[in-house]
């Protein structure tokens, strides 16, 4: 297992130093700069800026006695090239952002995605459910077709100069009310050309009542589709079971197969839960590819601590060394022509997300609702049935602005936590629900879920890093 890596802050600069595969990766965290080094210039930097050239020199010689080849000379000339480095800005770069973060609140008032909860019922008794059965904590219900209208026109309403607007058909279980659903994509489409909107619709279900009609409606129609399955079948049917116990894995993984070839070039994601019952998780995203499955995502479970699902500070190693597994298992997978993908591994370090998405993350309760069946605003899916967070409703719009304020607000500047993660600028602080879930507020922090989240990226970073290596060669 690699080591975890040290993040070095000074003077607001932070870099975060890592070995990771056979690689030394050196993370600049307000460049965005990644440097693949050898032992002695990984070294240096890590004393770069906590010594002067002499007691470097000093330090290596000691270090590295037994090898003749590494002299004076050549540690001068390696701590020149680091100095050009930071004075390129490439490594110790400054933090020049905090000053704007305070703007963001500012930032566009405008709504571009909603999740649209069409059904507030499920056919499956999972029990880890954050839903509570997909009823959130309140009574089963399914969406009316003039409420799903009225939340279409609301998200054009209020999007301003957004052209490409995003529809989650989520649950409870979405299909529990496919008609509705049908019918919604319709009157969006109807609604599109005089508008000047795009919809692109996503629907995520269990797979239970996935038949012909859903399939080849939503790979017409669905940007993406995100099909629940929680890998090996005594896995899947240890917690995704029906209301008479029986597991669903024999019942799914026919029909989501089918649904993903069918899909052909277009989006879908698998997307599973690993809890403490299987730390090995990686094993459940191998069998899911094994099977064909080529687009895969895994999420940690978020539950209540005292619930024997929980994952444990004890689980902590495992699923370091899990995820460090998976990224070298797909690098050998894709030198063999056979590639998947896992959803949390996806980054660009060339073209990534703008500066306020870096720093004020997904957008819920800005830019991003969720509506329940009732037509009620939630800032996202995991706040619906928590009265304190009820913005408002989809025909009088956002009443609780002391909320909506409360999440402008919230960004990686405003959770202190924060400030000397060399991640900052990949998460941008987390998710607000787990924190408030965790903490009791939207700006506090998952502290977990942070390690694992830096664990991940590590990982990426190093695929990355890998491939590139790879092309060059």
């Amino acid at each position: 297992m690699g080591k975890p890596g040290a993040a070095v802050g000074k003077e607001n600069t932070l870099i975060h130093q890592y070995k990771l595969n056979g690689y030394n990766i050196v993370l600049d965290t307000y460049s965005g700069s990644i440097h693949v080094v050898d032992d002695i210039a990984y070294d240096i930097i890590g004393m770069y800026e906590s010594a002067d050239e002499q007691e470097i020199c000093r330090k290596m010689l000691e270090k590295y006695s037994d090898l003749p080849e590494v002299t004076e000379e050549e540690i001068k000339s390696c701590i020149d090239d680091v100095k050009e480095l930071k004075e390129a800005g490439k490594l110790f770069a400054p933090d020049i952002y905090e000053g704007i973060s305070g703007d963001f609140k500012n930032h566009s008032r405008d709504i571009k995605a909603l999740c649209l909860h069409v059904a507030h019922s499920c056919n499956l008794n999972c029990s880890y459910c954050f839903a509570g059965q997909g009823k959130y904590q309140g009574e089963s219900a399914l969406m009316p077709l003039e409420v799903g209208k009225r939340a279409l026109d609301f998200l054009v309403e209020n999007s301003g100069s957004h052209t490409n607007l995003e529809v989650d058909f989520f649950g409870g279980e979405p299909l529990m009310n496919w008609e509705v659903v049908k019918e919604l994509v319709a009157y969006g489409r109807s609604i599109e050309e005089a508008n000047h909107k795009k919809f692109r619709f996503t629907l995520t279900t269990n797979g239970v009542n996935v038949d012909d009609d859903v399939i080849e409606f939503s790979n017409k129609e669905m940007q993406n589709v995100v099909m629940s399955i929680d890998g090996r079948p005594e896995v899947h049917d240890r917690f995704r079971v029906d209301y008479q116990g029986r597991g669903s894995y024999e019942k799914i993984i026919p029909k989501f197969l089918e649904f993903a070839k069918r899909r052909g070039e277009r989006d879908y994601y698998v997307r599973g839960t690993f809890t403490h019952a299987n730390t090995d998780f990686v094993n459940d995203i191998l069998h899911l590819a094994d099977l064909g499955f080529t687009k895969l995502s895994m999420e940690p479970v978020v539950c209540d601590p005292k619930s024997p699902s929980a994952l444990t500070e004890e689980d902590l190693p495992v699923l370091f060394a899990e995820y460090e597994r998976l990224a070298k298992e797909m690098l050998e997978r894709r030198k063999a022509g056979k590639p998947i993908t896992f959803y949390h591994y996806m980054i660009d370090l060339t073209h990534g997300p703008c500066i306020y998405k870096r720093i004020a993350g997904c957008g819920s309760g800005t830019e991003y609702f969720a509506v329940t069946p009732q037509g009620e605003l939630y800032p996202c899916h995991q706040f619906v049935g928590d009265e304190k967070y009820l913005m408002g409703n989809i025909w009088e719009g956002i009443k609780n602005e002391a909320v909506q304020e409360k999440f402008r607000k919230c960004n990686v500047y405003s959770r202190r936590e924060c400030d000397d993660c060399w991640a900052r600028l990949y998460c941008s602080g987390g998710c607000a629900a787990n924190a408030y879930h965790a903490a009791g507020d939207i700006n506090g922090v998952y502290e977990y879920g942070c390690k694992l989240f830096r664990k991940r990226m590590e990982c990426a970073i190093m695929m990355k890093v890998a491939e590139q290596l790879k092309d060059e060669s």
